[in-house]
């Protein structure tokens, strides 16, 4: 068994599909100030529905923890992970409020849907913790590490989405983050072979769901 994390290799494996996730267009136009609104408005409607499709998901993960895994530190982090999301759905509420958007007649479009089924998928019985675990980083991390890079040296974020960038990409949630990851990296340690990979797939899956949203975000029809 190799010593170096699974997570490591993976990020350094698929950099490129990576990036394209945390460095995409939409990312880059809220970091540089050139973001279309209207954009924004639509990340913010569609988000919210997937937050609230995500908490089934995260409660999936707390009950494989508590039967799987092999540390009880596993559901502090996760429980931490399902409270926040309630001050989370407050705030896209509070958001909309500002943006004018009416969330109750946001209609879920086609990239959410497949995303959110995707979540669905993973709350099966049939799914081991290693690999819904690995889910559950993967998407808290994309967000981290984006809305981080828009705080860099240099942003010129619009004040109206310096909150938003600062709610992903604080330190705190990044500390949050990396303690999921060491999860995951302790879990697929002790993993079998086919476990990993599967694992793998999930986080790619993650990945390429994230960038259709971030397209999806902008407007622009799934390839």
């Amino acid at each position: 068994m190799s010593n170096i994390p699974a997570t490591d290799t993976w990020l350094r494996k698929h950099r490129l599909v990576y990036d394209g996730a945390t460095r995409h267009p939409f990312i880059l136009s809220i970091r540089n100030g050139s973001v279309d609104f209207s954009s924004f408005k639509r990340w913010l409607g569609q988000d919210y529905i997937f937050v609230r499709s995500l908490v089934p998901f995260v409660a999936s993960v707390l009950m494989k923890s508590c039967k799987e895994s092999d540390s009880e530190s596993d559901m502090d982090v996760i429980l931490g992970g399902v409270a926040s999301m309630n001050d989370e759905i407050k705030w896209f509420q509070n958001q909309a409020g500002k943006f004018h958007v009416s969330l109750t007649s946001v209609v879920p479009q086609n990239a959410n849907l497949k995303y959110c089924r995707f979540l669905e998928s993973l709350t099966s019985s049939e799914i081991e913790y290693a690999v819904a675990i690995t889910a559950f980083w993967a998407i808290e991390v994309v967000y981290q590490e984006s809305f981080a890079h828009c705080l860099e040296e240099g942003n010129k974020i619009p004040q109206e989405l310096q909150e938003t960038c600062e709610r992903w990409g604080n330190d705190g949630f990044g500390a949050y983050c990396k303690s999921l990851r060491d999860i995951v990296d302790r879990c697929l340690q002790k993993a079998s072979p086919e476990v990993v990979s599967k694992a793998e797939v999930v986080f790619l899956s993650v990945v390429e769901h994230e960038v259709e949203f971030w397209n999806m975000s902008r407007g622009e029809a799934p390839a």
